[in-house]
């Protein structure tokens, strides 16, 4: 990629988005808006082009390539069409003469007919070429009309050529029959009957043009327009799915700090009362930061793993409450390899503490749960603390169930849902579900 913009001069950011004209120079975005996307010089358009595109974590992800067409393949294709126009011709008029006084020989309809509409073939790779490279547009709409008009001349005269080479070129008067375009079978000499191709190419001038040339245009242009439509299709997929990512490890790095300055408060708490106490938990927190490090890079875990995060962050608490926290645990066999957002169960897990446990002066219990049921995963979180009415304030406006719901909406849109509850028995329920997906041999595009 070249460093300098060759329209202004300015310097180019491997980074940004550039556009580079076909005779190869280089364009900022500023100076490819100006020219309506399309080279000043040839008219021809301009490709985008971006040396890299980072995403929301700061990876490299490669640009999309643009529409591409395999010129064999416009080749191959253009002669399976146009060999199945002249069988299926050739078998009309076969029909219609068969009924008639003057019957036609099969052999004879098929080769009058590949002399007539297969010389379409070897040209037809060439229109779409020329309607690929320049393309109709608004601003220039007289220009390309003059050039496909010059074009269209062209593309009768090659036909009437290619025909010319072939047996059934012309009707001879004399003979009634048909005859070379470039030979004499009487004479055995290479003839050329001018003022018969001069005929000949003005009865079919005007069909070449509007019958053929003419729908090879608009055949060209819809695949190159569908094409730029995939692919402007393909890049607002992936420029979602970039900010998705963004969006979710912005959420994510708001919760990775929220849950360590609680654990140092919670640190710092017993510095003065209780050392040794204080030390566990130093040590509890190295091995919940080695955790989160290991899955720094991602946004999915497995239920097991994530339990294990939390069971942790729970050893922490425990050195702090003592024999005053109870942790049960109820998670049914097959969620374990449920796929589950990171550091999903510990804000919620934080929450019961904070506004449940430790309002309690006897202590309390945590109880996490997990089922499946009706294609969805269901968490629940319930702590036997002073309920929700003397706590809904702060539970429903904390930073860790706001970000919990953004996180899941994001992921999981309307499939999804995250609920605070009084169970009749006292204390606060959190209450999650969203769809069940197993992370065996499943790959997801949250990660």
């Amino acid at each position: 990629m070249k460093s300098r913009c060759e329209g202004c001069g300015g310097s180019l950011d491997r980074a940004s988005e550039t556009h580079v004209r076909p005779d190869g120079g280089t364009l900022c975005p500023s100076c490819f808006v100006s020219t309506h996307q399309h080279c000043p010089h040839c008219g021809g358009e301009l490709v985008r082009k971006r040396d890299t595109i980072l995403n929301g974590a700061g990876n490299e992800v490669p640009d999309p390539p643009p529409p591409a067409y395999r010129r064999g393949l416009v080749w191959a294709i253009s002669f399976g069409v146009w060999t199945f126009v002249a069988l299926a011709g050739a078998l009309t008029v076969w029909q219609i003469y068969r009924s008639s006084d003057t019957p036609m020989r099969f052999t004879t309809t098929v080769w009058l007919q590949l002399s007539q509409t297969l010389t379409y073939a070897p040209l037809t790779p060439f229109v779409f070429a020329l309607a690929i490279r320049y393309p109709m547009r608004r601003d220039k709409w007289l220009q390309r009309s003059l050039l496909y008009l010059a074009a269209g001349f062209a593309f009768s005269v090659a036909h009437i050529a290619l025909r010319a080479v072939t047996p059934y070129a012309i009707w001879d008067q004399k003979q009634h029959q048909w005859a070379w375009g470039i030979w004499d079978a009487n004479a055995h000499i290479f003839k050329v009957p001018w003022p018969a191709l001069r005929t000949l190419f003005l009865y079919n001038l005007v069909d070449d043009i509007t019958g053929t040339f003419v729908p090879i245009l608009l055949i060209a242009h819809a695949i190159s327009y569908y094409g730029k439509f995939q692919e402007r299709n393909l890049r607002a997929i992936q420029l979602e799915s970039q900010l998705v990512k963004a969006h979710l490890q912005s959420l994510k790095s708001q919760l990775q700090p929220h849950f360590l300055f609680n654990t140092l408060h919670s640190i710092s708490a017993l510095m003065l009362t209780d050392v040794q106490a204080a030390d566990r938990m130093i040590t509890r927190l190295g091995d919940l930061l080695r955790l989160s490090l290991e899955t720094a890079g991602t946004q999915i875990t497995t239920l097991s793993k994530e339990l294990d995060f939390v069971s942790c962050y729970l050893q922490i608490e425990k050195v702090r409450f003592e024999e005053r926290l109870n942790i049960t645990f109820e998670i049914a066999p097959e969620t374990l390899e449920a796929q589950v957002p990171l550091l999903l169960l510990q804000p919620l897990v934080d929450n019961a503490i904070k506004h449940g446990i430790s309002h309690l002066s006897q202590g309390g219990g945590i109880h996490i749960s997990s089922r499946c049921q009706n294609g969805d995963l269901q968490l629940e979180v319930k702590d036997n603390g002073p309920g929700l009415e003397l706590t809904e304030s702060r539970r429903g406006s904390g930073l860790g169930l706001k970000v919990t719901r953004e996180r899941l909406e994001a992921m999981y849109g309307q499939n999804q849902s995250v609920e605070l509850t009084s169970p009749p028995s006292g204390g606060v329920a959190v209450f999650v579900r969203f769809p069940f997906r197993s992370m065996e041999g499943a790959e997801t595009k949250f990660q």
